[in-house]
């Protein structure tokens, strides 16, 4: 039993084909198959019940597929501990960043890292909350950006924590309020974000609070896309002030919101609880400190 047998077995399960695992891995197909059979060969038990294109776990797969995602996260870490050796001299630093701010917030900063270790290489994942802790708890991350999690699986850094503004149209009948409060937006449509930010499901809590469900009329992971849509007439958005900011354009009116204190973007980066982080890892949270201590008064 290899690694990247291991690897492989796992691919095809993720990615749900033996095609689609050879684009992740960059090998052909054959070589997928043929890796699978030879995992299979040395365990002496089916994995995989194959029908045409689609593949499904036997009993035996599901309990290698658990063992395998294991043994290859220890293996990375292996590989991370190691890499410290060099100090810093080279390694790779797995990092998700918020899909949302991720331009205001972190340009800069991914700019800073590239200068003070220019030999780390980044993989780097955009995306929302959900997707992004998924990714850390299966290995597939070392460190992500997240709204701050409740789950005692994570340990986390704080980064910032920022209101939320609202952005609506021009025309809107309150666009001339000096701040909004979030129930005087409920007969108005709500442009919403995708599944995987957390930040909807505190919005749903929000508004179920102060009685009322909001109407949606779109989603996006796009902040640039919903204030062209806000622009257009098509709802309103909430957004952090520090990316908000950066959206006022024409026929869009940028309010400060009163809302409940768990309405807010607060941004840590998250690591799975006990898990080795390497010096790559421990070198950009480093950064994010003394970028935080540079922005208190």
């Amino acid at each position: 039993m290899e690694f990247k047998q291991l690897r492989s077995f796992v691919e095809v399960i993720r990615q749900g084909g033996f095609t689609p695992a050879a684009r992740v891995l960059h090998i052909s197909q054959s070589a997928v198959s043929k890796q699978v059979a030879q995992l299979e060969q040395s365990l002496g038990r089916s994995l995989l019940d194959r029908h045409g294109s689609q593949v499904h776990l036997t009993a035996a797969g599901s309990v290698v597929l658990q063992r395998a995602e294991e043994m290859l996260r220890q293996h990375q870490e292996l590989l991370s501990e190691l890499d410290d050796l060099d100090h810093l001299a080279r390694g790779e630093l797995r990092l998700g960043l918020p899909q949302l701010g991720g331009d205001t917030l972190f340009a800069g900063l991914f700019a800073e890292y590239r200068r003070r270790y220019p030999n780390i290489s980044i993989q780097l994942l955009e995306g929302g909350s959900l997707n992004i802790e998924q990714a850390v708890l299966s290995g597939e991350l070392e460190l992500g950006g997240s709204l701050t999690p409740s789950d005692p699986a994570f340990a986390f850094q704080p980064f910032c924590d920022e209101p939320l503004d609202v952005l609506l149209p021009a025309d809107h009948p309150l666009a001339s309020s000096a701040a909004i409060r979030l129930e005087q937006l409920a007969d108005t449509p709500f442009l919403m974000y995708q599944r995987s930010f957390v930040l909807n499901h505190r919005l749903l809590q929000a508004c179920q609070q102060l009685g009322f469900t909001p109407r949606e009329s779109g989603r996006s992971g796009q902040a640039d896309f919903l204030a062209a849509l806000v622009a257009a007439g098509q709802g309103v958005v909430l957004l952090p002030s520090v990316v908000a900011r950066g959206l006022i354009r024409p026929g869009v009116v940028r309010l400060a919101l009163i809302a409940p204190g768990e309405l807010r973007w607060d941004i840590a980066f998250i690591w799975r609880q006990g898990a080795y982080l390497s010096r790559a890892a421990q070198a950009w949270l480093e950064l994010l400190r003394e970028w935080r201590m540079n922005r208190l008064p």
